[in-house]
């Protein structure tokens, strides 16, 4: 797309809210820019409704809120007020040239700039240094930012050993722009990243999970950690991956642990990041627990789950990854590798069910099936996985009795029945019911439950 037609586009895609702030602005004699993202996704087809716009301005942050009555200093220390307007919010900031960057993340002092041009020399890449003029309505591209959109190149502005050595997080930022847009490294600011690595150690690791988090919402994270394979990125993050490579499995797998782990996490859903992360570690141990070393293809992996799961919980953690998702990957994680046959009894499956829980069921038949895609030996979908979820949906429509909240009585009946106060036995004493419940589960009727209670006899 050439800069005519990137300049029609936006035009039309302006809504009325930014004219009106425009002719605000206008009214001062101040300037005032399109900036960011908004421009790139909107020339490569990815912009979504509602998506945040951010301008620059050579207004002041003062003089800003004097032009408008509804704002709030977000950023002020950096130039940054948020406007609301009509109930939207947009970032506004002041033409600023950063200082040096000591601690590798954050300008030791900001001085306000007059001209677009040196705000968008500051920047990271050519993609993100973008600008529409409002008032103007002409587009301004002065770092090849459209060249590098069309030939889908990731390049940084200028000095690449620079950029990254202010700005540590622009290593991770790189890697998953390349991912999410599906680009590649320029050369330069490829080599750039091995050698500027060190940078990731200024960086909170809360920041990098968040850049992490957005490269595996990609198409193909893959990509993603394969650039961060290469750039030696992953041994500094994530080494545990790397005990896969090269490492053989058995005639189930076209993949070694590596590349399977990486197709798995590819085929799981994007929009899902509990199982797109089970998917991406539930065989990180399968090289620790390795048999059968000289015969690849016989090799077996016993037990590689559980200590999958304990390796991803001290990954995940050590990402910063919050407890809820810590959890439920370790559980997805530890459960993967159930296997059903059709000489499954009822209460069999009933015992998988409470086992699983109904919360996380769905997730880890979205995992097996990416697992199995991982293989890259089956492409159909598992007869044995559609009939248990089949006799999974039978037991709910007709029973729905596979975990305590189902019981027909409670802890309360239990201590009324046996005279006894709270205490660990009485969660002992529903336990022992419902197993007897799994395996015949005409027994949950409140009178019956209440004669097992009375026969309970602690061994």
């Amino acid at each position: 797309m050439d800069l005519h037609d990137a300049e029609k586009l936006v035009r039309k895609n302006l809504s009325k809210d930014i004219e009106q702030i425009t002719e605000k602005f206008a009214e001062h004699d101040y300037d005032i820019f399109i900036v960011g993202g908004f421009i790139r996704d909107l020339i490569l087809g990815r912009s979504k409704p509602g998506q945040e716009m951010d301008l620059a301005t050579n207004a002041r942050p003062e003089e800003i809120k004097k032009i408008f009555r509804r704002t709030i200093p977000t950023g002020i220390r950096h130039g940054t007020i948020t406007l609301i307007w009509e109930e939207k919010t947009y970032e506004i900031t002041t033409f600023r040239a950063d200082g040096k960057y000591t601690d590798g993340r954050h300008p030791d002092t900001v001085r306000f700039s007059k001209t677009i041009e040196e705000d968008l020399s500051r920047r990271d890449f050519t993609i993100n240094a973008l600008a529409f003029d409002l008032r103007k309505q002409r587009l301004i591209d002065h770092h090849e930012g459209l060249k590098d959109l069309e030939a889908g190149i990731i390049r940084t502005i200028g000095n690449p050993d620079d950029r990254f050595q202010e700005d540590g997080l622009r290593l991770m930022r790189a890697i998953r722009f390349a991912t999410v847009l599906n680009f590649r490294i320029e050369e330069k600011t490829r080599r750039s990243i091995s050698k500027n690595l060190y940078m990731l150690s200024k960086v909170a690791m809360e920041r990098i999970k968040d850049e992490f988090v957005k490269l595996m919402q990609a198409e193909k994270p893959s990509q993603g950690i394969e650039f961060m394979r290469k750039s030696e990125m992953l041994r500094k993050l994530i080494p545990e991956l790397l005990t896969g490579f090269g490492l053989l499995q058995n005639k189930f797998h076209k993949y070694d642990v590596y590349y399977h782990l990486l197709y798995s996490c590819d085929a799981a859903p994007g929009d899902n990041l509990n199982v797109r992360l089970a998917a991406l570690f539930h065989d990180v141990c399968k090289p620790a627990t390795r048999l059968n070393k000289d015969e690849a293809k016989e090799a077996t992996f016993y037990n590689h789950e559980i200590l999958s799961s304990l390796v991803a919980k001290k990954i995940l953690k050590r990402m910063k990854f919050s407890n809820e998702i810590i959890n439920k990957v370790e559980k997805l994680i530890a459960l993967h590798m159930f296997y059903y046959t059709d000489e499954w009894t009822d209460s069999a499956v009933r015992r998988f069910l409470r086992k699983a829980g109904l919360d996380l069921l769905d997730e880890l038949f979205v995992l097996r099936e990416a697992d199995r895609i991982g293989n890259g030996t089956k492409e159909e979908k598992s007869k044995h996985l559609e009939e248990l979820k089949k006799r999974i949906r039978k037991i709910l429509d007709e029973e729905n009795a596979f975990s305590l909240k189902h019981l027909k009585i409670n802890g309360q009946d239990v201590m009324r029945i046996k005279g006894i106060p709270p205490s660990p036995l009485v969660g002992k004493i529903l336990n022992a019911i419902m197993e007897k419940v799994l395996e015949d589960s005409s027994l949950n009727t409140k009178e019956k439950l209440e004669e097992l209670v009375k026969e309970y006899k602690e061994s």
